[in-house]
Formats: structure tokens, C-alpha cells, sequence
């Protein structure tokens, strides 16, 4: 079941532009090997798409809640889709 495969989409609100999130948030995925793409959105919050083993999933998720230092997250809305397959390497997008 952690190992099963999974997408999570995921909007983070709070003060997370301008405090390395994006940056941070791919650093992590990447230590996880996971896949996927981090933005900023023009209403200030940051929007992820991430595939890979669950657990790892949950991993990032739960970074997610806290960000690099200088940011303060407010909430974080994921929703779970099926694994598509169709993911590259993490990244960031703008």
C-alpha cells in the first residue's frame, strides 16, 4: 500500500511566495524521488503536482505543512488522483 503508486495536486496558502518554497519544495521532492512541478499562483499560493510511491508522496505532503523556514503556511488542500505516469523530473514551472 506506501509503495503503491500515486498523484497528489496540492495548493499551499499562507506566506509561501518569495520564501524559497518552490526551490525548497523541489530540492525535497527530488531527495524523494519523486516527480512533478511546483508554481507560484497569481493568488499568492504555491500549486504542486507530484507522482511517485505513496508514502514518498505523504512525505513531501507533510513538508508541505511546514516549508523552508521563512515561510508561514496557513493550509495546504491536496486532493488524490490515480498515478498517470506522465510526470518528468521535479521542477519548477512558472
Amino acid at each position: 500500500m506506501a509503495d503503491e503508486p500515486a498523484r497528489a495536486h496540492g495548493r499551499v496558502h499562507g506566506r509561501v511566495q518569495g520564501v524559497s518554497y518552490r526551490v525548497s519544495a523541489r530540492a525535497r521532492a527530488r531527495e524523494l524521488g519523486l516527480r512533478g512541478w511546483v508554481r507560484n499562483l497569481s493568488d499568492g499560493s504555491v500549486e504542486l503536482m507530484v507522482e511517485g510511491p505513496r508514502a514518498r508522496v505523504q512525505a513531501l505532503i507533510d513538508w508541505c505543512h511546514d516549508g523552508p523556514p521563512r515561510a508561514r503556511v496557513q493550509s495546504v488542500d491536496i486532493s488524490w488522483h490515480a498515478h498517470a505516469g506522465d510526470l518528468d523530473e521535479f521542477k519548477v514551472v512558472r
